[in-house]
């Protein structure tokens, strides 16, 4: 979706480890600018601005303009890099768009109401995939889906081939891919335990004891009797 938003972007003429992190003490992180008929810019921009955009509802959708020394250019942001420990904005890359041109984009799904599968039938709903992609106009990018699920039941889903595509809209994930679904909640059964035979742990006992009865009658009949 197209924001009137627009990024100062500045220039820069040499590249490497070193640029970069004498960009980021400035407060300001390596960009690339790229696509259309013009060839790849390498630039500085504020991440505070970028981050912005990211956070919007339209978020890596946004449409937006950067200025690179006066001069304008309708770009989306495609790649970016945060520091996985202090969060801090690392690169980004941005692609011109031609407004004119259909571009692919994966758009959110956001399910709706609560199913009646799960209210009155106890199942539970499952969401299986959270966004689609698509072609479109760049004007005509959504910010989301939504799916009323409202009357799903056990056994029954909503797939992306059933999300409305208006305008210049045209799905490009399988037609058939689960958005959610309604399933039946299973319930394990308990394990059965076996109980032992009580007696058996004490057979061993008869048995040795019986032996030793038997021994000392043999050595009574071997003692020699007195005259």
């Amino acid at each position: 979706m197209r924001r009137e938003i627009t990024i100062a972007a500045e220039p820069r003429e040499t590249r490497g480890k070193n640029e970069a992190r004498r960009l980021r003490v400035r407060g300001m992180s390596p960009a690339v600018v790229y696509g259309a008929a013009d060839g790849p810019v390498a630039v500085a921009v504020s991440p505070k601005d970028v981050n912005s955009i990211l956070r919007s509802s339209t978020g890596h959708n946004t449409i937006f303009n950067v200025d690179i020394a006066g001069k304008l250019a309708p770009v989306m942001l495609v790649d970016w890099q945060h520091d996985p420990i202090k969060g801090k904005l690392l690169h980004v890359d941005m692609k011109r768009i031609d407004l004119s041109q259909r571009i692919a984009v994966k758009v959110p799904v956001h399910t709706v109401g609560d199913p009646k599968g799960v209210k009155l039938q106890g199942g539970l709903q499952e969401i299986i995939t959270r966004e689609v992609e698509i072609e479109c106009l760049p004007d005509e990018i959504p910010e989301q889906f939504d799916i009323d699920v409202v009357e799903l039941m056990i056994g029954q889903s909503i797939r992306a081939g059933e999300i409305p595509m208006t305008g210049s809209m045209k799905l490009l994930s399988p037609a058939d891919s689960v958005i959610t679904h309604i399933v039946t909640i299973k319930v394990e059964a308990e394990p059965v335990v076996e109980e032992a035979a009580p007696e058996a742990a004490a057979e061993p006992e008869v048995i040795k004891k019986g032996k030793k009865e038997e021994e000392g009658a043999e050595a009574e009949k071997e003692k020699p009797k007195k005259k």
